[in-house]
């Protein structure tokens, strides 16, 4: 588990020890068209700023990737109420900030 702050944004580690800073929105999201990476997450108990990742993706538009997500029914089924996301152009960058948090958090939908 993971910590939050007043500022509504979550750093997240990744395997290699690197850290990810995402902005914590609740569902459903209402985002620009951007690239990104993004985070399906539950808060452990409400209000306590602990979060567990559900599913941790990317994609090259934010605004487009979730009205018909290919794992939104684990996704739910596994609690998600909220959605940590950020911008980044760079689709390699994207793909390495995926496989190393998904390499150290092992969320329940990323098969």
């Amino acid at each position: 588990m993971t910590t939050i702050t007043e500022t509504k944004t979550i750093d997240w580690p990744g395997k290699s020890g690197k850290t990810y800073r995402y902005w914590i929105h609740p569902l459903p999201p209402n985002f620009k068209a951007a690239a990104g990476n993004y985070i399906f997450a539950k808060e452990t108990s409400p209000g306590n700023g602990k979060w567990l990742p559900i599913y941790i993706g990317e994609t090259k538009d934010l605004s487009e990737r979730f009205d018909d997500h290919h794992k939104m029914g684990c996704i739910k089924r596994n609690g998600a109420m909220h959605i940590h996301a950020h911008t980044n152009d760079n689709e390699q960058a994207r793909l390495d900030e995926e496989a190393d948090l998904i390499a150290n958090w092992n969320p329940p939908c990323n098969d």
